[in-house]
């Protein structure tokens, strides 16, 4: 027989024989992605610290609300460690993150916190287990650096979300707005049609797309750029957010997208919070937000809407990146839709 056929018949034609794991095939921009199995009672949710330190009792409010929800928590051993900004050494969030990634009786990892430090772990960790045993990834702003190389490399979905330290501590004096974004993981979770709505802004350009949804925090994907976490845009919606940054820095970042060409084939753009510094006395850069971004897309066709849900911000609503999405911006605003 064949050997090329035999092995054809063997694995499934998604799987590359020689990079067993990784899906080389997810380069294509239509390529169908893969859905972790949504949650149900029981379940397990880890909890660990990739990036930046948080402490077991500042977890506290995450753990009664995901057990509320019925969901197992397992606590990681990075929890309370500390090696000055991070959640432990980069071995020790390694080897933490590397457990939850293999072990299959947990079901979703959520990330305590942001801060720093996934991208000084994330080419020694181990996908292969996870490749075939896909589970959920839950966090964002520094957490992008997950979300872009599980995207990129293996086509698997994941959620970017508010994280531990995001949860009210009583959830009885929380904020609407705080209440409906924690309540949203649960509904991300559990794989809930997800509908998000914006206020319509005079700046935005109206139409309509339909695509895989990627993005995250803006730094964070041009700090990507040129590697093997690198995000593919192209026929994709591609939503960002970033907070504490000149607008001089945004400029730059967005010249970054459309030199690199992440914005020429874009089917839909959707710009969440911005948290801006105030420009230095005598160093004001002369552009608001909303002119940098339609500087950079002028010359495409595609709809772009602003203050979207998303970012370091109250208003952060959990999206599911990677799961295809209908984008709908006309005068009376923006409707966000999972499909």
């Amino acid at each position: 027989m064949n050997r090329k056929n035999f092995l054809s018949g063997i694995f499934p034609a998604a799987f590359s024989f020689n990079n067993i794991g990784k899906l080389p095939f997810l380069e294509e921009p239509d390529a169908a992605p893969i859905i972790p199995r949504y949650l149900k009672k029981e379940d397990t949710i880890g909890i660990t610290c990739p990036a930046g330190f948080i402490t077991l009792e500042d977890i506290q409010p995450a753990v009664a609300k995901l057990t509320e929800w019925g969901f197992k928590i397992s606590i990681g051993n990075t929890v309370s460690k500390r090696d000055f900004t991070y959640g432990g050494t980069d071995e020790e969030r390694l080897n933490d993150f590397q457990l939850m990634l293999d072990d299959k009786n947990i079901k979703a990892i959520l990330c305590a916190r942001g801060g720093y430090g996934a991208v000084r772990i994330i080419d020694q960790i181990d996908f292969k287990k996870f490749a075939l045993h896909p589970k959920w990834i839950i966090g964002f702003s520094d957490i992008t650096v997950l979300h872009s190389h599980i995207n990129h490399n293996y086509g698997i979905a994941s959620i970017h979300s508010k994280m531990c330290n995001s949860f009210p501590s009583d959830w009885n004096l929380a904020e609407q707005i705080q209440k409906e974004t924690i309540e949203s993981i649960r509904q991300c979770l559990s794989g809930e049609q997800m509908i998000y709505t914006a206020p319509s802004n005079s700046k935005n350009k109206t139409g309509k797309a339909t695509g895989a949804l990627v993005g995250g925090n803006l730094k964070t994907l041009e700090s990507m750029a040129g590697s093997s976490s690198d995000l593919v845009t192209k026929n994709k919606i591609l939503f960002v957010e970033d907070t504490g940054e000149y607008l001089y820095s945004i400029d730059r970042m967005f010249w970054n997208l459309k030199r690199s060409g992440k914005l020429s084939s874009l089917a839909g753009l959707v710009v969440g919070g911005f948290k801006i510094k105030k420009d230095d006395a005598g160093e004001e850069f002369g552009k608001k937000l909303e002119e940098i971004v339609l500087e950079k897309v002028s010359d495409y066709q595609y709809p772009v809407c602003f203050d979207f849900p998303v970012g370091h911000q109250k208003n952060n609503f959990a999206l599911k990146c990677g799961v295809r999405h209908k984008l709908e911006i006309n005068a009376g605003g923006t409707t966000l839709k999972s499909i």
